[in-house]
């Protein structure tokens, strides 16, 4: 993994991505057993349902339970990062139908932020990037 930023002109997700997110949010609005602001709380949970299953399938990749050994890939890990990304915007879109523009702007800000914090830091000592696989 690059410890460089991509270019400022670095695209943001398709329009196909906020067409699947706006088509999974109507779908749990269609499917939801309760509404309102119980229902968005309960989205945000699921957020951290997902991370838990990063965590076990972080220890499953890498056998750190003995009695189970190895029982996950670094694709299986992959695949629950994506469900974590998915499951963030989707509950994103939950509090706002603009959540493309909110996260595009998210995204520009949090870039211009970072490159201004490297070019502050220019000429000081950065700490090792973590080994990739």
């Amino acid at each position: 993994m690059s410890d460089h930023l991509p270019p400022a002109t670095a695209p943001v997700p398709s329009a196909h991505l906020w067409d699947s997110v706006d088509a999974l949010h109507a779908w749990l609005d269609a499917h939801d057993a309760v509404g309102g602001r119980e229902a968005l709380l309960l989205r945000v949970l699921k957020l951290s349902e997902e991370v838990g299953e990063v965590a076990q399938a972080v220890l499953g990749a890498t056998g750190q339970n003995p009695r189970k050994g190895t029982t996950h890939s670094w694709d299986d890990v992959g695949a629950e990062l994506c469900d974590v990304a998915l499951t963030a915007l989707v509950v994103l879109r939950s509090l706002t139908p603009d959540a493309g523009e909110v996260f595009a702007r998210h995204v520009a800000g949090v870039t211009a932020r970072s490159r201004g914090a490297d070019a502050r830091g220019a000429g000081q000592e950065r700490r090792e990037a973590p080994p990739s696989r």
